[in-house]
């Protein structure tokens, strides 16, 4: 490695820094230390972001409306705050301080959703289920405010920061440090989105096991502590520019004189102006208004683009919930619902070099004119076709998802636990013949209350609970206590199985598996649900010295009865005499079917985002970039508090027709943007501003030459009173 030890100098104005500048290979040494505190800092944000609607749907144990809203109001807050930390920085502290400080916020916000996710602090039943969930609320959304305060206020000031360490003579260093810091953005992305979900799948605690989201949420919190600590470390080597004032400020002042003025001169009296931006030239130079002018002019093409981060952001919200539901076994991968937001970075470090060098060039060679404005139009077309197939997917999962009873419903399921038939009567139903030891196939549904079951002879009222699922275990005897044995009414959460044992025989039986825990189970009577994971269990059913084996392969997301028959008889051969009911069908569509969505929409993120930065900036005079950056994470904020509203107002009974509803607004909006686009004219910003400079010169010289003419002509006027007073001297001597 090559080191450049050079003066202790202001690469920016040649004079004495505080800290020694040093280079390698070309490249200021300090740039490595922000390279890695921003891999560690992106690491940090999206391993959270990644599990957290699994956070508040299984730990927090709100529904999927709830949890989809606070999620995206946080994703808004951090899309709103880079504009507040800008001007910060800008204005008071400066770039290095900003980011110091809200780093220091960051990752004590870091820490603060860490220790939200540890269920032992209020689990004082050792149930494995916090008894103070408003302990763990607060805690958790004050993490969150102080992690969109964070992430959102050093967002705009780390990447200029880095470009402030380069000379004016290293521009080609400072375009390769700008391609390496993006490039560690998506790789802290990707890994992040791959080792969070893990961590989460994993159990811990101390006095019961669960799901560990403090560990999940620990991680970043580590990682953001690291990238803190470097990114002080290179303190003495940084370039610290002094604070110059923020753009924007200046712009929202104009705008606001612009608007107070014409409203002042509101009257038919005055003489209209050509823009409404003209009433500010009052206070403020042409240059800074016809620079405002290009502003507006690009911002009014911004009004249809939150719709667009609308569908874009649901990838880790709706989507992740959508993966809850589906199989996640790919053969020698098992994929966790959380980890299906790894193919958006992996098809983003795929697609752009795909696009820019193959697909744009091979439309230009077909005679097409491309432009930055109908690609985003384009962009929004393929987000809307994810969120089709995102709609067809989900119609194959409600396939497989069983009806659950309403409110006034109630549904019973029934087990033969004698070793002879029996034919059952329900009302409204035909007589079922009941096998030994086997169960109904399905539920049956009833509106809830008495009714009356018969077998043969004998007729039973049976009282069945509102809204619950219920299994009617019909003894050997008949004549004996007729028992209901509640049920589940929704899938397993995360993806588990819950199953249970019901014991058939004379004799207490236990369960032994190291996957669960079972209570023993008392004569013609039943366990309570378990969770398990998915994959081969193995479970030891014994009484006394007598024992057996048996076991069975789980998939995702299940429900099953397990009936120990009275004609069970320990040894090897007692696999067979158990009988498995299926209560709740396992996860059967596939997670590969969210492949094609997460590759439209990542197409359509590439054809609209990074386009729309480009033409944006293309479109916007220099010193206005900042404005524009603003608008643009503004419209990211906007399109998520949309999620929230559409969310909690829609309310859609099937969850495939809030997709179909988000695909046809978009499609709606970008019909309207492209007639903004089309009758929008492309400008060159900087031609319009050598313009104005070139005439405010011209004018400067108009003014110097008046003031010439004037100074010549005064110099006249002077010598020539000069001469008349001589004039008048002699006339009054000679007198």
């Amino acid at each position: 490695m090559c080191f450049i030890l050079c003066a202790d100098e202001d690469p920016k104005k040649g004079k004495q820094s505080r800290g020694t500048s040093k280079e390698v290979c070309g490249y200021p040494l300090s740039i490595f230390f922000i390279v890695v505190n921003e891999f560690c800092e992106r690491f940090s944000y999206y391993g959270m972001r990644a599990v957290l609607v699994l956070y508040f749907k299984y730990f927090l144990h709100w529904d999927d409306d709830l949890a989809t809203s606070i999620y995206h109001t946080f994703v808004a807050l951090c899309y709103l705050t880079p504009i507040l930390g800008a001007i910060v920085a800008d204005s008071w502290l400066g770039k290095f301080k900003t980011i110091i400080y809200l780093s220091v916020v960051y990752a004590i916000g870091q820490v603060t959703m860490a220790v939200s996710a540890v269920h032992d602090i209020t689990d004082t039943d050792r149930d494995g289920t916090p008894n103070n969930m408003t302990f763990h609320v607060v805690l958790s959304m004050l993490g969150l405010f102080l992690i969109a305060l964070g992430t959102g206020g050093i967002k705009p000031c780390v990447a200029a920061f880095g470009g402030d360490q380069f000379n004016d003579n290293q521009e080609k260093q400072r375009r390769t440090f700008f391609s390496v810091f993006y490039l560690c953005i998506n790789g802290g992305s990707l890994l992040s989105t791959i080792i969070t979900p893990i961590l989460r799948a994993q159990n811990c605690g101390v006095y019961s096991q669960e799901k560990c989201y403090s560990l999940a949420f620990g991680v970043p919190a580590a990682l953001m502590l690291v990238a803190l600590l470097v990114f002080i470390s290179g303190s003495g080597m940084y370039y610290k520019a002094e604070p110059e004032g923020n753009i924007m400020l200046d712009v929202c002042k104009c705008i606001g004189f612009a608007i107070k003025n014409r409203y002042r001169h509101r009257s038919q009296q005055y003489p209209k102006k050509q823009h409404w931006m003209d009433w500010a030239e009052a206070k403020y130079s042409k240059l800074l208004i016809a620079q405002i002018k290009m502003v507006l002019k690009v911002l009014f093409l911004y009004i249809p683009l939150p719709m667009f981060w609308t569908l874009f952001d649901q990838k880790g919200s709706r989507w992740t919930l959508q993966a809850t539901n589906m199989d996640g076994n790919f053969g020698l991968l098992v994929i966790q619902p959380d980890q299906m937001q790894t193919v958006n970075p992996i098809l983003i470090l795929t697609l752009v070099p795909i696009m820019d060098s193959l697909i744009y060039p091979l439309i230009k060679k077909c005679g097409l004119n491309f432009t930055p404005l109908r690609r985003m139009t384009v962009g929004m077309l393929m987000a809307a076709i994810a969120f089709v197939c995102a709609a067809l997917v989900q119609i194959e999962i409600d396939k497989t998802l069983p009806t659950f009873p309403s409110t006034s419903q109630s549904q019973v399921k029934l087990l033969n636990m004698g070793s002879n038939p029996v034919s059952v009567k329900l009302p409204g139903n035909d007589a079922l013949t009941l096998p030994a030891a086997q169960t109904s196939e399905e539920f049956f549904t009833f509106e809830a209350g008495d009714i009356s079951v018969s077998i043969g002879e004998v007729t039973k009222n049976i009282a069945l609970a509102n809204g619950a699922r219920q299994t009617l275990l019909i003894p050997s005897n008949i004549s004996e206590e007729w028992l209901l044995s509640g049920g589940l009414t929704s899938k397993p959460q995360e993806g588990n199985n819950a199953i249970r044992f019901i014991n058939g025989m004379n004799i207490t039986v236990n369960i032994s598996t190291s996957a669960a825990k079972f209570e023993p189970i008392e004569p013609s009577y039943y366990s309570n649900y378990s969770n398990i994971k998915n994959g081969k269990i193995l479970f030891e059913i014994w009484s006394g010295s007598q024992s057996c084996e048996y076991s069975k392969e789980f998939g995702y997301g299940s429900s099953y009865t397990f009936f120990i028959p009275s004609t069970l008889v320990f040894g090897p051969t007692c696999q067979e005499s158990i009988t498995a009911a299926e209560d709740i069908k396992p996860n059967s569509v596939s997670m590969a079917l969210q492949i094609p969505q997460y590759f439209f929409i990542t197409a359509g993120e590439v054809m609209f985002s990074v386009t729309g930065l480009a033409f944006s900036y293309s479109q916007a005079p220099s010193n206005m970039k900042a404005v524009l950056q603003a608008g643009w994470l503004f419209t990211v904020a906007i399109g998520n508090f949309i999620v929230l509203i559409v969310a909690e107002l829609a309310k859609l009974p099937k969850q495939w027709a809030e997709y179909i509803l988000f695909a046809s607004l978009l499609v709606a909006v970008c019909i309207i943007f492209s007639i903004m686009a089309y009758f929008y004219t492309y400008i060159d910003p900087t031609e319009i501003e050598a313009q104005f400079k070139k005439s405010i010169i011209d004018d400067d010289d108009d003014d110097k030459k008046k003031t010439e003419v004037e100074m010549v002509r005064k110099d006249s006027d002077d010598s020539h009173d000069d001469s008349d007073d001589d004039s008048n001297k002699d006339k009054q001597t000679k007198m």
